[in-house]
């Protein structure tokens, strides 16, 4: 009888010859061990015998089922994946093209949060509330402002046809049209070494055997122990972007990326808003980001109240109640928008020996690897930034490590925006965060009134920041608060990634009556007064 194992643990050609020679000892056993497959083929004996032997030369093994031989040469590799967002497409779709059989696991929606209930719907509500708002608040003498008729079911509706178009090409088309992908619906945990278990969402379950997992179950909105808010409807970003109604009075909680897009685009589409933010608006950037846009919000009627969490929330069926430790504040809905906890209760990862942070995060080495060497993890589940981007680069990068490549996902230039208005676009560290590093810095503050294309546009709301080393004047970081900030901040991290100064940024050619020359304008500042310079000058 022919037996193939899955032999994991192995790190040298060594390894293989010692689980060799381990197998060949057992009594009526032949066997060959692939170190480069991490394979063991082996006629005669038992399989339980074998694996026990492995185990006892201080490896690990399981079978392969026959159904992996049966239309290739070799047993492929067996990935499963929980979850079906960013990160888990990104993982598939690149360990398919090496070879190996990928199924994914998902309980709810294809697609994860990006497409189904983040950045698309928010940022084409964001386009759309900034659209009502130039109409009424343009800067532009000669041309008529006046407000705009705001039907908010149909703006949802044709968010959610957009949600839907890319929903089904960049997943569910690429699933259906590729075979080495398969989809099991229900809901999956880690149950035993290599294997994962699924409650099926038509009934029952099945167990999957995987030579690598990746878990890529994203996160959910982490909701405050306020006490009282749990008995009422209140919305998470989830609920405030499917509402085909406008609140006459919206409570924001919270004072972070979710909470201020938001705020500011009810605020534009017709609601008032009030925003309470526990600290500061964006508390881990460089205060004059938080700084300048709370001038930003309450410059355009949003009530933005700093240092200021509820002691209670109350609803009467109809209104909001809430207890502030200055008084009390009614609202016809709620949205609480103070941060995302990792969905990862569920999926047995203590069982198995995977660690996670005290927020449930999983905890990942430089390849996305686990504590446990099969378990590989990426995006929200995990402690690295909660970007669609980075979720995607991890899931690739982990499905290279998954199929015996070398990877890693360097976030030294990794840009940042939040989409409010003026928007809030950094790349790098900031000063407190190189000084933190040992880094002497010298840095630089160019006023938007510095920049020609944000004269032309007749808004000059915000600035740019560069960071440099002191003694070689080498990019550290931007940070940039300006009305097109993110499309500004890419060519900042380009250049920071190449390892250039702020001499080198001054001295490059930037197209004039652009905001990105903003960041040659702000370089040229550490040797010259730009405001004594001729447009465009060189």
């Amino acid at each position: 009888m022919s037996t193939t194992l899955r032999i994991t643990g192995m790190t040298c050609e060594h390894c293989a010859i010692t689980v060799e020679q381990a197998l060949s000892a057992l009594a009526g056993v032949s066997a060959t061990v692939s170190y480069a497959e991490g394979l063991a083929r082996a006629e005669g004996g038992e399989t339980q015998a074998m694996i026990g032997q492995v185990q006892r030369a201080g490896y690990d093994a399981y079978p392969l089922p026959s159904s992996d031989r049966s239309e290739c040469p070799g047993p492929e590799l067996r990935v499963v994946i929980l979850g079906s967002g960013s990160a888990a497409f990104a993982c598939a779709i690149r360990a398919a093209d090496a070879g190996a059989q990928v199924t994914l696991v998902e309980r709810g929606t294809i697609g994860g949060t990006c497409v189904n209930i983040g950045c698309v719907p928010s940022k084409i509500m964001i386009r759309g509330a900034q659209v009502a708002h130039l109409a009424a608040r343009h800067p532009f003498e000669g041309l008529e402002r006046h407000a705009l008729t705001v039907d908010r079911a149909a703006l949802q509706a044709q968010q959610q046809g957009r949600v839907d178009a890319l929903r089904q090409a960049k997943y569910e088309d690429i699933l259906a049209a590729n075979p080495a992908l398969q989809l099991v619906r229900g809901e999956g945990r880690l149950d035993g070494d290599h294997r994962v278990t699924v409650d099926l969402a038509e009934g029952g379950q099945t167990t999957l055997l995987a030579d690598r997992v990746l878990i890529a179950t994203g996160a959910s909105a982490d909701i405050p122990d306020i006490v009282g808010l749990a008995q009422t409807p209140f919305w998470t970003s989830t609920e405030a972007l499917a509402t085909r109604e406008l609140p006459a009075h919206l409570i924001v909680i919270g004072g972070s990326v979710v909470a201020v897009e938001l705020a500011q685009a009810f605020a534009r589409l017709g609601s008032r808003v009030t925003l309470l933010a526990r600290s500061t608006l964006l508390s881990r950037e460089d205060p004059a980001l938080g700084t300048g846009l709370t001038e930003a919000l309450r410059a355009e009627g949003i009530d933005v109240r700093l240092h200021s969490v509820p002691e209670r929330v109350a609803h009467d069926g109809t209104t909001f109640d809430l207890t502030l430790a200055d008084g009390a504040l009614r609202g016809d809905a709620l949205l609480v928008a103070t941060g995302r906890r990792a969905n990862t209760a569920t999926l047995g990862l203590s069982e198995v020996g995977v660690a996670t942070d005290p927020h449930g995060r999983i905890a990942v080495n430089e390849r996305l690897q686990s504590s446990v060497d099969w378990v590989y993890a990426a995006g929200d589940c995990t402690a690295q930034p909660q970007f669609v981007y980075v979720a995607a680069a991890a899931g690739t990068r982990a499905a290279i490590n998954m199929t015996g490549g070398e990877a890693t996902l360097d976030l030294t230039a990794m840009p940042a925006v939040v989409f409010t208005d003026p928007q809030v676009a950094t790349v790098g560290l900031d000063e407190n965060q190189a000084h933190a590093q040992g880094l002497e810095t010298e840095s630089r503050t160019l006023g938007l009134e510095n920049v020609p294309r944000a004269l032309a546009n007749f808004d000059t709301r915000g600035f740019i920041k560069l960071v440099a080393e002191r003694d070689s004047g080498r990019l550290l970081g931007a940070q940039i608060l300006a009305s097109e900030g993110g499309e500004v901040i890419q060519s900042a991290a380009l250049a920071l990634a190449a390892g250039m100064t702020v001499n080198d940024l001054a001295g490059r050619l930037f197209p004039y009556l652009t905001m990105v020359e903003g960041l040659k304008l702000c370089a040229q500042t550490f040797t010259r007064d730009v405001s004594e310079l001729s447009c465009c000058a060189g």
